[in-house]
């Protein structure tokens, strides 16, 4: 008989597989001769007590063996000559594992990405940082493994819709991934660990047969003579790529693409997404508060940095954390000169002395009404635009981010200091008033008084909000049809994923690729 199990044990005893067991039989009333064996299906902490537990989601076999767990994916045959060709436009989560479903079905996928592959790719965050100098085409945002691959490796989604989320943590453990991320609840694989993988991924697709074009920019869509289907595209150096259909998976900083898409007169519209900073403290200050440390007690070891998730809603907007870092830095994401835009990330051990979180507002379509005479469905794109280049303004240059105070934000007056922070572009004191619009910032100064009851000193001399946080998601939606999920003005064409407004982060974003991907071999007879 197999059973599934919820257990609660204190740590650090809730990681001894012979705790687990006789915490098993207790639970089912059986002597510890009959529990056969235990796997672990999902684990996360649970610092609400004193105690600080775990909470263990587990199969349990009894009077009989567990069976096996199922199976990793394994390296697809070589494609036939002459397999049809799907194109896909991006290498970032969704174009990777829309390439991989593709294989999986017999079609060859040919990956189109603007960007450098995920190696080379870090000699160009060096001139961000220390320059202040983006590199157009490779950058935080664009190359190989997309905007995540250098944004923490974290894996959480509640995307759950769209079919198995542990599918795509069997496919990442098979190309390299700790096996933890199949039992956390709060995966992450971390900056340092994740472009090794996503070599690992490329591998796969380019063994058996699928192509991969770096530093290949598409400008043009190419349709069939009845101008009624995508049926490839045309790169800036002007070659042409011709496929049975086109896998739009960009990105939602690729504004090139909307503009493109706006050109060839295809319907886009504008939706909701979110702007405010990051929000920075130290790591001891979060430890404490999630963990009901003393004052001066170091966080044990076996316990992870502390994380949090904040969220309310102040007059019908939400406001919440998004992207938060435990043991994170703060990194500029801007992917033209003239912009300052900050995100989140950290290393597989998040060791840094610093938690950071993005903080942000919703902001609607009807925020964005004044620029949609002059820029329609990508009016939302001209709004993020016009905050990042003010932002670049009030940094001074050189990436260099506005930051205040969260103590001084409250008191509505500007910092005559900063404490140190691991953004390395710089700090300058600034007055976030004077930067985001007044209902963003109002709204953020009624949320961080609610989340000080939560975290007590969050609200602080020891933190700093830094500004701004503005890619969150995209402000557009590239609509498709719900069932074959093409545009519903030319088939043949896929919205996917971050960039077309139908994910939101690394799995969420994996699994939309695949779910175009089993569309677009279906939509043709290939």
């Amino acid at each position: 008989m197999l059973r599934e199990l919820h257990l609660r044990l204190p740590l650090p005893q809730a990681d001894s597989r012979d705790a687990r067991l006789r915490a098993a039989a207790r639970e089912l009333h059986l002597p510890l001769h009959r529990i056969r064996g235990l796997r672990l299906l999902k684990q996360s902490i649970d610092a609400r007590q004193r105690v600080i537990c775990k909470q263990l989601h587990c199969l349990v076999a009894v009077d009989e063996p567990l069976p096996p767990p199922p199976p990793l994916p394994t390296a697809p045959p070589p494609l036939p000559a002459g397999s049809p060709r799907i194109l896909i436009i991006g290498a970032g989560p969704a174009g990777l594992f829309a390439a991989l479903r593709c294989i999986e079905l017999g079609t060859c996928p040919v990956i189109l990405e603007r960007g450098k592959d995920v190696s080379s790719r870090r000699f160009d965050l060096r001139p961000i940082n220390c320059e202040g100098v983006v590199p157009p085409d490779s950058n935080y945002c664009f190359g190989e493994g997309g905007a995540g691959a250098f944004s923490d490796g974290k894996l959480y989604t509640r995307a759950t819709k769209r079919g198995d989320v542990s599918q795509i943590y069997r496919y990442f453990v098979a190309h390299g991934a700790d096996p933890s991320i199949l039992t956390d609840s709060h995966p992450h694989i971390g900056s340092d660990k994740l472009p090794r993988i996503i070599q690992s991924i490329r591998r796969s697709i380019l063994n058996a047969g699928g192509e991969i074009h770096f530093n290949t920019r598409v400008c043009s869509l190419l349709r069939s003579a009845d101008r009624r289907r995508a049926v490839g595209a045309i790169s800036a150096d002007g070659r042409e790529w011709l496929a049975e259909s086109v896998i739009l998976a960009t990105g939602h900083s690729a504004r090139d693409i909307y503009r493109m898409l706006a050109a060839e007169g295809l319907l886009m519209e504008r939706k909701t997404f979110a702007v405010g900073v990051r929000i920075e403290h130290p790591q001891a200050l979060i430890d404490a508060a999630q963990y009901h440390l003393k004052r001066g007690q170091i966080r044990p070891d076996f316990l992870p940095a502390a994380r949090y998730s904040l969220a309310t809603t102040i007059r019908d907007r939400g406001v919440h954390s998004f992207c938060m870092c435990p043991g994170g830095f703060i990194v500029p994401t801007a992917t033209e000169g003239d912009e300052v835009v900050v995100n989140g990330m950290s290393l597989s051990r998040r060791n840094s002395p610093f938690a950071n979180s993005g903080f942000v507002v919703t902001v609607t379509p009807e925020d964005t009404d004044d620029l949609a005479p002059e820029f329609g469905a990508l009016s939302g794109i001209a709004w993020q635009k016009r905050l990042e280049q003010a932002c670049a303004r009030a940094g001074g240059g050189g990436m260099k981010a506005p930051a205040q105070r969260v103590s001084d934000f409250l008191a509505h007056r500007a910092s005559d200091s900063l404490r140190k922070s691991n953004y390395r572009p710089g700090l300058t004191p600034f007055d976030l008033r004077e930067l985001l619009p007044r209902g963003i910032c109002e709204r953020m100064d009624e949320a961080l008084r609610l989340f000080e009851r939560n975290i007590p000193g969050f609200t602080g001399e020891d933190g700093l909000l830094i500004g701004t946080e503005t890619r969150t998601s995209s402000p557009v939606r590239i609509p498709r049809d719900s069932d074959s999920l093409q545009h519903p003005q030319l088939a043949g064409l896929f919205p996917c994923a971050e960039g077309a407004g139908y994910a939101g982060g690394i799995i969420s974003a994996a699994m939309d690729g695949r779910l175009c991907a089993e569309a677009a071999v279906n939509s043709k007879k290939l």
